[in-house]
């Protein structure tokens, strides 16, 4: 699972997060509810508008749910514990996971 984030985009509506992550809306809006790292700002609406930092950050959530199993305390207590951290070796993993995808369509194109 990789999104791409549009240049120069500044919010997402939970509706984008919740089709590029191929999960309902209401999955998205109870780890808002959950998880003290995302801060989604609400237009005039009540709208969740999500930023690229909290796009991240449910990429990070979603692969640690997910992809690794982490029940939600599990998830919550990792990202307490070593926010930094686990940020930089998930951020590592998703550039090496791009360049294996860029690495495997130029095998293709051989």
């Amino acid at each position: 699972m990789h999104i791409e984030l549009k240049e120069g985009k500044r919010y997402y509506s939970i509706g984008e997060v919740a089709k590029a992550f191929d999960v309902n809306a209401s999955l998205i809006r109870f780890w808002d509810s959950e998880f003290d790292i995302l801060k989604p700002k609400k237009n005039a609406k009540g709208n969740r508008m999500f930023t690229p930092e909290d796009i991240t950050n449910l990429q990070l959530i979603y692969h640690l749910v997910k992809e690794r199993g982490f029940t939600l305390e599990g998830a919550k207590t990792h990202l307490k514990e070593g926010q930094k951290k686990t940020l930089d070796k998930f951020e590592i993993i998703r550039k090496l996971e791009t360049i294996k995808t860029q690495l495997t369509e130029i095998k293709n194109e051989l």
